[in-house]
């Protein structure tokens, strides 16, 4: 289910009753998607993973983004301006 932020703040037991009960609960800022709210079990299996957070990101749409050349993650080397004080 999709909750926005107010109303999920206002009935967080039940967000998180239907997180356990019923998997997980997106939450909305802005009519973005914001967070998720998951049950411990659900999240002890992602966490646990053999493949780990790294696998679970590379598997990932940004991965897939990353992979193809779509999004680069290549940092500058420039530090910037020098400064007098």
């Amino acid at each position: 289910m999709i909750w926005k932020l107010e109303d999920a703040k206002n009935r967080f037991s039940e967000v998180v009753r239907m997180a356990r009960d019923e998997g997980p609960q997106f939450v909305t800022k802005h009519g973005r998607e914001a967070v998720v709210v998951l049950g411990v079990e659900e999240y002890r299996a992602l966490a646990d993973s053999p493949r780990g957070l790294l696998g679970i990101f590379a598997d990932s749409p940004f991965g897939e983004a990353v992979r193809a050349g779509e999004l680069c993650l290549d940092r500058s080397d420039d530090l910037g301006r020098d400064v007098e004080l």
